[in-house]
This record gives C-alpha cells, structure tokens and sequence, in this order.
C-alpha cells in the first residue's frame, strides 16, 4: 500500500512566499529528516542546516521552532550575505543613537527581536570574520553590546545557522572560525536537494498547482501523466523547491484548458534538447546580429556608463533567466556567487532584508 503523504502546515508570516506554508515530505529521504527534526527541535540546542539554495532552509528552520519550547516566541530570519560589512554588526547586535553617521536614535537589533525565540542566520559562511569572532562572544556569553555601547544586554535566543556550502572546507581554507563551527554545528541537518528526493516532487506539484490556482481563481488543474513524468525524471532542478514552484506558476499560466502538458514546462532541460536539435547561429545571423545590433544603440547613444548599463542588462536578464538563482546565474555566467551578488545589489535586484514573524525593532528593514 503506497504511504500517505505527509503535509505540515505552519503558521504563515507576513510576506512569506506562497509556497513556503507546508512541508511536503512524500520521500523517504525526507521523511528520515522529518524525524531527525522532530529529535533535535525540543532540545533547544543551537543548530546548523546545510543544504543547495531553494531547498527549504528556512521552512525547515521555521518547523524546529515550531515544535521546540520557543514556539510562542518570535522566530526571525536574518540574510547574513544581504548586508554590506558595515551595516551587518548593527543589525545583528543594534546600535546607540550617535555610534555612527546617521545614527539619528538607538536601535535593538535582531537578537534583542528575536529575544525568547529563535534566530535564523542564513548564508551563515558570508559573515565577515570580524563579525565571526563577536558572534561566538555572543553565544558564549548570551548577552549583546550594542555599537556605541559598553552595556551588555542579556538575550535569551535558540540559533540556527543555515548555509548552502561545507562550513568544514571554510574552516581548512581559513574563512570561517573553527571555534564558531563548533559552537553552531551542535545538531546538523543535511537538507538532500530535490533530485534526491523525487519523491516529494508530485506532492510538492499538487500543492503548488491548488496555491496558485486558488490565487488566480481557477478551477482545478491537472498535470498530464507525461508531464508529471518529465517533472520526476527529466530535470536535475539546480534551483530546487523554488525552481519547482516557478516551473509550476508559469505552467499555470500558459496552460490550454485545465491540463498541464509538457510543453508549457518552462524547463532548461527541454530548452536544451529542443537547442541541440537546431543548428547553431553563424556570427552572421539569428542571436548574434540582434545582440550586434543591440550593442551597436548602446554605443549610439553615447555616455560613460555605457558599459555598466550593458553588464546591468546581462546581469538582471541572466537572473531572471535562471528564475532567480544567484548559484545559477553564476554558473550560467561563469563567475562566482559573490559577484553575482554584489552586481545584483547594485543593480537593485537585491535589497537587504529580514523577515520576522513578529514585528520588528523600530526603524529596522521592512519584512520580507
């Protein structure tokens, strides 16, 4: 008899994307974590969350806070990587009002939010070593001196720290702390990516299809056996959950009638089969000349920003392209991740932020 899929609703926070309310486990993989989970959460103890970006880092981090003794507290996740250096040390500890230029008033920072609950410090590997070396103090101590202050402040806060990289090859090559590693890495999860677990992608498409059908007022819709086929075995999904729930909504949206068919999959896997049966452009036609003569208006029109405009346009179209993915847009532009990421904060496409299912400090970013 095939076993019941297995969906945990949590309690959903304000802003937070439509698919990250459940937990779908249908894998066996998956449900091995589930359990592991369900061991670690009532401890307390801090935890360390490993896993390829769009896995669920966070909906996992949100569920261990949801089953421990904090769950009537505050759960708040903080990007460690959406934060210049500069700014990082106050938002994680506060600041007094004059520690720095625009310091207009005194403000707590996320672990006085996050006091009696839990903090997620995701992309955990981005904070700065400086920073690395407070943190530890932090935990060690259980108290936060805010910038511009000598006064501790004692905080009551569960930590887990999440990160798509081996913290272990961090610390060999000496970019991250081997004493902070140890304090953080108390419980590990390892959160497989979604090729790994191809049986939670069918739930996981049943219930990205009643989200967005019941967002846009549609009536049921369904996905061809050949389609579901393709989902479950004819992609890798580099982007994971979030890939999946793009693939799902644009599915949705280009369907004809009330069935999803394989070619309203909008997969990079089908994009290069159909590619690889099509002869290549000569420089002379096709992609070539309109990139040619793209180029060629850039240049008409003149100024010295020229070439920042022109890599600004790759930058955003190359991210938009890879549905969103810093990891893919830096494979697909054959950079690092770093760069993808400081290009798109300049660019705009990125803003710090914070999200937090309580309200946060005062003046502090917007919640995601």
């Amino acid at each position: 008899m095939k076993k019941p899929v297995l969906t945990l609703h949590s309690e959903r926070r304000i802003g937070a994307p439509m698919g990250a309310s459940v937990l779908v486990f249908g894998d066996p993989c998956s449900r091995a974590l589930l359990e592991r989970i369900r061991l670690i959460a009532p401890s307390g103890a801090n935890a360390l969350i490993v896993g390829e970006t769009g896995t669920g880092k966070e909906i996992i981090a949100s569920h261990i806070h949801a089953l421990s003794t904090r769950a009537q507290g505050p759960f708040v996740a903080l990007n460690c990587g959406a934060f210049s250096e500069n700014l990082i040390e106050s938002e994680l500890f506060g600041h007094e009002r004059g520690a720095f230029t625009g310091a207009t008033s005194s403000r707590p920072g996320w672990f006085e939010a996050a006091d009696g609950g839990t903090l997620l410090l995701d992309e955990i590997a981005d904070l700065p070593l400086m920073l690395q070396v407070k943190l530890l103090r932090v935990l060690q101590e259980r108290q936060v001196v805010r910038v511009g202050s000598r006064k501790p402040i004692d905080i009551d806060v569960r930590v887990i720290a999440a990160t798509n990289v081996q913290l272990e090859n961090e610390v060999n090559g000496g970019r991250f702390r081997k004493d902070l590693y140890y304090r953080l890495n108390v419980a590990s999860l390892h959160l497989a990516p979604l090729r790994e677990r191809p049986g939670d992608i069918p739930p996981l498409v049943e219930h990205f299809l009643s989200v967005y059908s019941e967002r846009l007022g549609l009536g049921n819709i369904h996905v061809s056996p050949e389609a579901m086929e393709t989902l479950i075995r004819g992609h890798s999904w580099p982007g994971n959950i979030r890939e999946l729930e793009n693939v799902i909504h644009h599915a949705i949206l280009v369907r004809r009638g009330d069935l999803i068919r394989s070619e309203d999959l909008n997969l990079s896997s089908l994009r290069s089969r159909v590619n690889a049966a099509t002869p290549a452009p000569t420089p002379s036609s096709g992609p070539a000349v309109a990139l040619k003569s793209a180029l060629l208006g850039f240049f008409e029109q003149g100024g010295g920003d020229v070439y920042e405009t022109i890599e600004g346009h790759v930058m955003r179209t190359a991210f938009e392209y890879c549905h969103r993915n810093q990891l893919e847009t830096a494979r697909l532009l054959g950079i690092s991740r770093n760069i993808v990421r400081a290009r798109l904060l300049q660019c705009g496409e990125l803003i710090g932020k914070s999200r937090t299912r309580d309200a946060p400090p005062a003046g502090t970013a917007s919640i995601d």
